[in-house]
């Protein structure tokens, strides 16, 4: 099933490659476009109707050795600690809205963990396996896609880690 996309095509370039990558992957799941936008993990959680946790968020951060984007996939509920992150994967720092943009492809808010262009480091938080179902971005601000943690790990072949606060 196509993605359900809004008329701009331009505005959803993003929401339909990440649409595309979850065909060609064989997701049951097609992307949603939310009729309102859901740039936090709250608004995308309230739009859906379900807990906070569920909402798989997109945290991207700039090592600081090499410039290589890091993107954590955490539970919507917890915070990443930058202290774990660091000792999984080196010293880190904040990843502004260009780098965001000019590293994963998508802008913040509807970073997506898949469709993403070249080799991001990606991290999954095991807070995530709390739930038997999870949201995640898809290219755009009012694009969610369904998944499970299982599902999440497959489609990224990213480890799970333990980098959020207690």
């Amino acid at each position: 099933m196509a993605p359900t996309a809004p008329a701009d095509a331009a505005r959803a370039e993003g929401f339909q490659r990440v649409g595309e990558v979850l065909r060609q992957a064989g997701h049951a799941h097609a992307p949603r476009w939310l009729e309102v936008a859901a740039r936090t993990s709250q608004e995308a959680a309230d739009a859906l109707g379900i807990a906070l946790g569920q909402i798989a968020k997109s945290v991207v951060f700039r090592r600081l050795a090499d410039e290589q984007a890091v993107l954590v996939i955490a539970s919507g509920d917890r915070r990443v600690d930058e202290r774990l992150l660091a000792a999984a994967v080196g010293p880190v720092g904040r990843a502004d809205a260009a780098f965001v943009k000019a590293r994963t492809g998508f802008a913040i808010g509807g970073v997506s963990p898949v469709g993403l262009p070249g080799t991001p480091t990606v991290l999954l938080d095991r807070q995530l396996q709390r739930f038997e179902q999870i949201w995640a971005a898809a290219g755009h601000p009012n694009g969610v896609f369904q998944l499970t943690p299982q599902d999440l790990q497959r489609l990224t072949g990213a480890p799970w880690a333990d980098v959020v606060q207690a």
